[in-house]
């Protein structure tokens, strides 16, 4: 067990780890934002501690080269790289999660930047993202462009994602209403699935590990000099652990069942496209998980659940400065549950989306976007819901400009929703390149969440009377690096009104609450020798503003102190790599009356490739036994053993 005691500071007595590559560029960049947070982290107010980063760049003379010029999407809605985006962005390739050995989404997004997750007893359990201190369903996630999320909870079902149908995702902090609409308030999570395309791949693989885990996939890619395809099959089980250490009265699931509780999950994905010789492409892709899950609960403890996302794109270029993107899509998030094996209650909900979008090339560098989104979403449940369908029309605009040293970013979106009419959003982002190797940016913007199914209508819970949240963020960053790699430093204030919370007096959902959070970031990606090492730092404020009984709390399942270091090198045919995670104290409830203590966890991985085309790898989790909640009474899997077999033809 990592040497962290419940009262202690969160990183005491770390093993050394033999991390001290990173260590002392990390050390630059703690003292750098040390200097602003001595105090509940005044940063806002004192912005000049930014520059404090550029001392990175001291170590440019024993850093190798590094390409981490990758293409992004999401934060503009059309391509840039991530050196040219005005926000604080992070991209997680193929290469990424095959290095990392990870087994679900939650592995991947676990300890990034502005990342805190809060899971409900391990493996397929629900697992809520809070992304820079907002609320769960205050992050927008879309896979190949399609909004995802259940219509009732509001909140996307990430740990059902199967990993193996995944070619990257792009992560983009802070907010991004004025573009995508409702739900981007804490920033947008993109997952792309695998596209295919160049010469035929096989690919297969079989795992097991403990808590009697065990799985295997099957792929098959290719195309031709203008088409692509990927076609994918995954199944994964495990036994699990118990859930909740819970007992009746008291908190978590509100029950005493001490038992193991497994998951299984069976996933398919189709994507293939074709690009035609007037330029006009096409592209379709589908995926489908359907997953069993048992759980501790007092009214229900199965469940089944499909999560299903159909969609395609069509692009096409009816003159060199206009490029026309039509992508259309339907979402499932489909749940049957049980107690004891009994029927319960049925969750189905559907959500339909339509977007056009105009990219217009008025200039050299400056360009003009203009778009319209449609979705519709609908709920079929055993539960009476008063309203079962909702409509909303989004319109929007963006500017995009470069003037010599400076880049310039306006948007501006209304969505006109059926319930609550006309709601505006707009941002604006600055750029200024120091020189070719150092950059300062400037935001702020606006966002906005609509309330779901579940707190406007659910029998004795919801308010047909609630209003949107609404938020307004300011950030400054400042982000470098030349063949070496990549550093950033970022500092962010975001004031969220009406968050929807509920009511003792009214026994229902209500726009109550206000938050404020601050906080900054730290990340460096870069190889140091022979070692390729990805580091980054969040400090986060993120506290309730209400004026009432929980003033200047903290929001609960945040912490207030993360930090993440990745390690790997390559020995030939050999890899090894470690990742250390610490996070600090959190609480889980508004009064701070629940503590859960701060915890520090090690994974190491290696790997040896037998030929070109087969690898073995093996996987240790949470090397030290720590045990640890980031939701109260909820367990965590403790020491874990992982091993697979790959073939990549």
């Amino acid at each position: 067990m990592v040497g962290i005691a419940e009262g202690g500071a969160w990183l005491d007595g770390l093993p050394a780890l033999a991390l001290f590559p990173v260590s002392f560029v990390m050390l630059v960049v703690v003292l750098s934002v040390r200097v602003c947070t001595r105090k509940e982290i005044k940063l806002m107010k004192n912005i000049t501690c930014l520059v404090a980063g550029t001392l990175v760049s001291c170590f440019a003379s024993t850093l190798q080269a590094a390409d981490l010029d990758r293409i992004i999407v999401t934060t503009t809605r059309t391509a840039q790289t991530e050196d040219e985006s005005l926000a604080s962005v992070s991209v997680i390739t193929r290469q990424d999660i095959e290095r990392l050995q990870a087994h679900s989404v939650q592995d991947l997004l676990r300890g990034l930047t502005g990342i805190t997750l809060s899971n409900s007893g391990g493996a397929g359990k629900i697992t809520s993202l809070h992304m820079r201190g907002t609320e769960s369903d205050h992050v927008l996630v879309l896979l190949d462009g399609i909004r995802l999320g259940s219509a009732t909870s509001g909140i996307a079902a990430i740990q059902d994602l199967p990993i193996e149908q995944i070619e990257r995702i792009e992560i983009v902090r802070g907010p991004r209403s004025s573009l995508y609409g409702s739900e981007a308030i804490g920033g947008v999570v993109q997952i792309f699935t695998r596209r295919g395309g160049g010469d035929l791949k096989r690919r297969f693989s079989l795992d097991l590990g403990s808590n009697a885990s065990r799985g295997g996939s099957l792929g098959l890619s290719g195309g031709s000099e203008r088409g692509w395809y990927s076609v994918d099959l995954a199944l994964s089980d495990t036994d699990g652990i118990d859930s909740c250490r819970g007992y009746a009265g008291v908190g978590g699931c509100w029950t005493d069942e001490p038992d193991r509780d497994g998951y299984r999950n069976e996933s398919a994905s189709l994507r293939a496209g074709y690009r035609f010789e007037n330029g006009l492409e096409i592209d379709f892709h589908s995926l489908r998980a359907d997953a069993e899950n048992a759980f501790d609960g007092s009214y229900q403890n199965e469940s089944e659940t499909r999560q299903q996302v159909v969609g395609g794109t069509l692009r096409y270029a009816p003159a060199d400065i206009w490029q026309l993107t039509l992508m259309g899509g339907r979402t499932w998030d489909d749940s049957d549950n049980f107690k004891d094996g009994v029927y319960s209650t049925t969750f189905d909900t559907q959500r339909n989306s339509l977007s056009l979008q105009n990219d217009l090339e008025l200039a050299s560098e400056q360009l003009l976007t203009l778009g319209i989104d449609y979705q519709k979403d609908k709920v079929d449940s055993s539960v009476d819901y008063t309203v079962t369908e909702l409509d909303n029309r989004g319109y929007f605009l963006q500017y995009q400009g470069t003037v010599s040293a400076q880049d310039l970013q306006f948007s501006l979106r209304q969505d006109r929703h059926e319930i609550f009419g006309n709601h505006t959003t707009g941002a604006a982002a600055w750029g200024y390149s120091l020189n070719p190797d150092l950059r300062l940016w400037a935001s702020y913007g606006t966002a906005y969440k609509a309330p779901s199914f579940n707190e406007l209508y659910y029998p004795y819970y919801g308010d047909p009377d609630l209003q949107p949240e609404e938020s307004a963020s300011l950030e400054i960053g400042l982000q470098g690096g030349k063949g070496w790699g990549h550093w950033s430093l970022s500092a962010y204030r975001t004031r969220i009104d009406g968050l929807i919370a509920y009511d003792a007096v009214s026994r229902s959902a209500t726009n109550i609450n206000r938050a404020k959070i601050q906080g900054i970031e730290a990340q460096i990606d870069a190889d140091i020798g022979p070692w390729q090492t990805s580091s980054n730092l969040s400090l986060l404020d993120p506290r309730d503003d209400s004026g009432a009984a929980n003033d200047g709390n903290l929001l609960p399942r945040r912490t207030r102190q993360s930090l993440r270091i990745d390690l790997d090198r390559d020995f030939g045919a050999y890899a090894l790599g470690a990742t250390l995670l610490a996070e600090g104290k959190r609480y889980d409830d508004l009064a701070n009356a629940r503590r859960l203590g701060g915890f520090a966890t090690l994974d190491l991985r290696a790997s040896y490739r037998i030929s070109p085309a087969w690898q073995l790898l093996g996987r240790c989790e949470n090397l030290f036994d720590k045990t640890y909640e980031t939701a109260a009474f909820y367990n965590q899997p403790g020491r874990s053993f992982y091993l697979a077999l790959n073939y990549q033809s």
